[in-house]
Parts: C-alpha cells; sequence; structure tokens
C-alpha cells in the first residue's frame, strides 16, 4: 500500500508540473502576441537611423541617405554591386552625421 502512495504522489506531482508549464508558456505565447508589431528599418528606435539599419517598403538608398543623413551608403556597404538594387531587408551599415527629428525643449 505504501509504493501506491508514492506512485499518486508522483502521478500528481508529474501531472502539476505539466499543467504548469503549459500555462506558462500559454501566457508567455499570449503576450508575444499582443506586442507583435512589424518592424521596418525606421522603427527600430525612436531615433531615424541606427547604425545598422533594414531597408524598409518603398525606401532607396537616396531616401534613406536623406533620412539619415548619409550621403555615402553605398561605400560603406561592400556588399551592394547596384545602388538600383536596393530590397526591403537589406541590412546596410549608416553613419548618420546628423538627426532630421527636432529636438522639443
Amino acid at each position: 500500500m505504501g509504493g501506491s502512495r508514492t506512485a499518486s504522489s508522483d502521478i500528481t506531482a508529474w501531472c502539476s508540473a505539466i499543467v504548469l508549464l503549459s500555462l506558462i508558456l500559454l501566457l508567455s505565447v499570449r503576450e508575444n502576441n499582443a506586442s507583435n508589431d512589424s518592424v521596418r528599418g525606421f522603427q527600430f528606435s525612436e531615433k531615424p537611423c541606427e547604425e545598422i539599419y533594414v531597408v524598409g517598403d518603398g525606401e532607396t538608398l537616396h531616401t534613406i541617405g536623406d533620412k539619415c543623413g548619409d550621403p555615402f551608403i553605398v561605400e560603406r556597404n561592400p556588399h551592394i554591386h547596384d545602388p538600383d538594387d536596393v530590397f526591403p531587408g537589406l541590412v546596410l551599415r549608416i553613419a548618420p552625421f546628423y538627426f532630421s527629428r527636432k529636438v522639443n525643449i
């Protein structure tokens, strides 16, 4: 009879652990879905440009250079062989000289 109690308590402990892990997993998935925003190059932070930039839809090297203040994007990115062949998701190295965002004092 002592072995039966041990087996049933082991089963209860395992079931409790599985339920607890399931709840943790469910809550973490639900939390990730709530904060699932689309990420584009200009949305990584509040600054217009970071050192690493991911090209978004409709952007060109000219528009990125104007926005980030870096006219030498092609020179800083040797993996760009054709400046006209820029596509969403392309990763660029940017060295911004100025920020186009106005600072309110």
